[in-house]
């Protein structure tokens, strides 16, 4: 047991938190670029595919659209119902192509990102089905393109909603991080694991705990905040002739 009243206890303990926190900090924010990339696109091809949506006959064929929407909420369903720990092992060959290991922090990155693109993909897909459809069909009479809806009015008006499924996305994605440090993946998590329960000290644990309750909580908030602001900030039906490129001809509504 690492006793508290030991010389170079609290300096030891800041340096390892530190350089743990730091880890921690690397795997969520590379996992939730790639997210966000990947996630985005997924949850507007999920609305879009439906009947209906923007994209439910692609190529031109209403049964390419159902099939692709099958799918896409298929593989969403199941990212998001294997437990973490399973999809970390099962995809240790992919892990090991992509980045030439399947230990430590970097090829963390990858079954963290796999476990969050469906978890945030789904929630892309309720903040848009939230969307009044009056204003797609506003759109579409002034002329918009598919491409020039989802730009200005899918995303502005999701926004807020997607701001708050991201912070809950960033919440999952630092707990699995946690895990990931008991099987030598760095982080947070390989501190509780290593100082706290294989070398029998509380405080490590304590520590760990109260930096990660403190990151979500700021997530968390600063999410609310700036939700607010996009809510409050948000003038749909005004400016859908905003949409149209100069010179395009507006058709009335």
């Amino acid at each position: 047991m690492i006793d508290p009243s030991t010389p170079g206890f609290w300096q030891n303990l800041l340096g390892v938190v530190m350089v743990g926190t730091g880890q921690t900090l690397y795997m969520v924010g590379v996992a939730l670029a790639v997210t966000i990339l990947v996630g985005l696109p997924l949850g507007i091809a999920l609305v879009g595919t439906e009947r209906g949506g923007l994209f439910d006959a692609p190529f031109g064929s209403r049964a390419v659209g159902v099939a692709t929407n099958r799918v896409l909420d298929f593989v969403v369903n199941l990212g998001r119902s294997i437990p973490f720990i399973i999809v970390m092992i099962a995809i240790i060959p992919l892990t090991r192509l992509v980045v030439g290991t399947f230990i430590g922090t970097t090829a963390a990155i990858v079954p963290l990102s796999i476990v969050a693109i469906p978890f945030f993909a789904r929630m892309v897909e309720i903040a848009l089905k939230e969307i009044d459809p009056g204003l797609t069909e506003a759109a579409q009479s002034l002329g918009a393109t598919r491409a020039q809806i989802v730009r200005k009015v899918f995303i502005p008006e999701a926004l807020p909603s997607i701001v708050l499924g991201l912070a809950t996305t960033i919440t999952s994605i630092i707990n699995f991080s946690a895990m990931v440090g008991v099987v030598a993946g760095g982080g947070l998590g390989d501190v509780a694991f290593r100082y706290g329960y294989q070398a029998f000290s509380p405080t490590y644990v304590l520590v760990v705990v109260v930096i990660i309750f403190v990151i979500v909580q700021l997530i968390a908030t600063a999410a609310a905040a700036i939700a607010r602001r996009l809510s409050h900030a948000s003038l749909p039906q005004p400016g859908l002739r905003g949409i149209l490129a100069p010179g395009t001809r507006q058709q009335s509504i």
